[in-house]
């Protein structure tokens, strides 16, 4: 077994002290008078300055969203929402029925069925959504969508919708591999002339050391290996492996004898692979059925699903036949059939589904009838409305033809109170970092009860920025009343307007 000299690895940490010769001037200044001789002995002392190494934070972790409190649906063992729990406040009936739904989409019990989010505006259907989607987990596809995306210049409504149905479909591929697994102790290309003459080099080919616990072995590949090398950042120290037939890479992490270095990116370590180099390895990778749309429609080389994968190149805006989902879902059937991939049903959430005209529903009636479907849940606001693209301006409940809502499992949403809205209002001061007295909590309160509580959400920042330039602790009343004169919302807007029409172009 090759050991690393341990000299190389801490070679960057190594001390430098340099030391000023009596002939130069120090740095530091002196006004001393012409009388005074020279002191030969005399000590220069010097403080070094202190060097602070601080962690980056990741700009992920500091971006609050709308959502960013939402961390599941906040049920009990027993299936009962507890009143405040995973950043959901109220709403118990509907996230329980939620996790009825949640339990039967992890059963694949659920699959070609829908879901209708219906209540007024700002009582938490979208956050019900993404609720469940945190329940279930990254395992499962979750593709979220708004109603207008259809509506494209370049591609077809009905491809969009097929398009989403088929991101919200995943296929677990699992396959017994041949692989060269380990630790990366060299990476040598090896030139030679240029057959086509000339006075540049190319590279014959490269070779690569890898060690694991059991021994070491040096491979000499191809030179299209070592540009998938160079596109993976692979360096000395990595654990990789490499598949025997396609020669495709896969960085698996840092190997974990460097972890005491003092590496300034977060870095993931990974221990150092057991068992010999070459080995049969089981990989299992999830990919949806629009990478496989996508890898078929400019197939690159490489006939196994997951050289197909590797290969991708991110495609123009153009239609994928049926023709071909057609040939990719009878591959992926028989795989399912000889146990090589799993199907995993995902959920295509799509919000503001009044949006959608007559011919997305006579689709989406239609898709939700075949074979591979994923779990569709709408989310609208809309009592009754018109239904867009009908002649006579035809009217039907939350928008939908009463056909297709036929079809759906209604999940009501109700507005809330005002203790729910304390309660939620404390929550997101709490994830924004804002510190706000209960004085003004209780007013700020009162305000989304009377107007709305997204309007009472988004009051808190201004009032947080107001106190701090007041040079406050926190955000007062005062601070709320000052950004109410200054910022109106939608109803007080709506009385203006109605009062000084007449001052008002149309």
């Amino acid at each position: 077994m090759s050991e690393i000299n341990t000299d190389t690895v801490m070679g960057d940490s190594s001390t430098k002290t340099t030391e000023t010769p009596m002939n130069e001037t120090p740095a530091t200044t002196t006004t001393t008078t012409a009388t005074t001789p020279p002191q030969l002995s005399t000590t220069v002392t010097e403080t070094a300055p202190t060097t602070r190494i601080e962690e980056i934070k990741s700009v992920k972790s500091q971006r609050v969203a709308t959502h960013s409190h939402i961390k599941g649906l906040g049920l009990q063992e027993n299936g009962t929402a507890s009143n405040i729990a995973d950043g959901l406040v109220g709403q118990c009936k509907a996230r329980e029925a939620a996790g009825i739904v949640t339990e039967l989409i992890k059963s694949k019990k659920m699959a070609g069925k829908a879901l209708l989010l219906a209540g007024p505006p700002g009582t938490g259907k979208t956050a019900l959504a993404l609720a469940i989607s945190q329940e279930l987990g990254t395992k499962v596809p979750f593709c979220p969508m708004v109603g207008s995306e259809v509506y494209s210049s370049e591609v077809k409504k009905t491809e969009i919708l097929m398009e989403n149905f088929r991101r919200s479909i995943g296929l677990r591929v699992k396959e017994i591999k041949e692989v060269y697994e380990g630790e990366v102790t060299e990476i040598t290309p090896e030139e030679t002339d240029n057959p086509l003459g000339g006075y540049g080099k190319t590279i014959a080919h490269v070779v690569i050391g890898l060690k694991t616990t059991k021994g070491t072995k040096q491979l000499k590949l191809d030179p299209t290996i070592y540009e998938s090398i160079q596109k993976e950042k692979i360096t000395v120290g990595d654990v990789i492996y490499i598949e025997a037939n396609s020669g495709s890479v896969k960085r698996v992490g840092r190997s974990d004898f460097y972890a005491t270095e003092h590496d300034l990116e977060a870095e993931e370590y990974v221990p150092l692979p057991k068992g010999e180099v070459f080995k049969k390895k089981d990989i299992i990778q999830d990919v949806t059925l629009h990478d496989l749309d996508l890898a078929n429609a400019k197939p690159q080389g490489g006939q196994d699903i997951m050289s197909m994968m590797g290969q991708m190149m991110k495609p123009k805006k153009t239609e994928i036949t049926e023709k071909l989902r057609l040939e990719i879902n009878k591959i992926v059937n028989r795989y399912i059939e000889q146990g090589v991939a799993e199907l995993v049903p995902g959920v295509l959430f799509i919000d503001e589904v009044h949006m959608l005209d007559i011919e997305c529903f006579s689709y989406l009636n239609r898709a939700l009838e075949s074979t591979l479907a994923p779990i569709v849940v709408f989310a609208t606001n809309r009592g009754n409305c018109v239904i867009k693209g009908t002649d006579n301006d035809i009217q039907s409940p939350h928008g939908i033809p009463v056909d297709l809502l036929d079809r759906l499992m209604i999940i009501r949403t109700l507005p809330y109170n005002y203790n729910e809205i304390v309660q939620i209002l404390t929550i997101r001061a709490s994830i924004e970092n804002h510190k706000i007295d209960d004085e003004a909590l209780m007013y700020l309160a009162e305000i989304g009860n009377t107007a709305s509580l997204r309007y009472a959400i988004q009051l808190l920042t201004p009032a947080s920025i107001l106190s701090k330039t007041y040079s406050r602790p926190s955000i007062t009343k005062e601070d709320i009343e000052e950004v109410t004169s200054l910022f109106n919302d939608a109803k007080t807007s709506a009385k203006l307007l109605e009062q000084n029409k007449s001052k008002y172009l149309y």
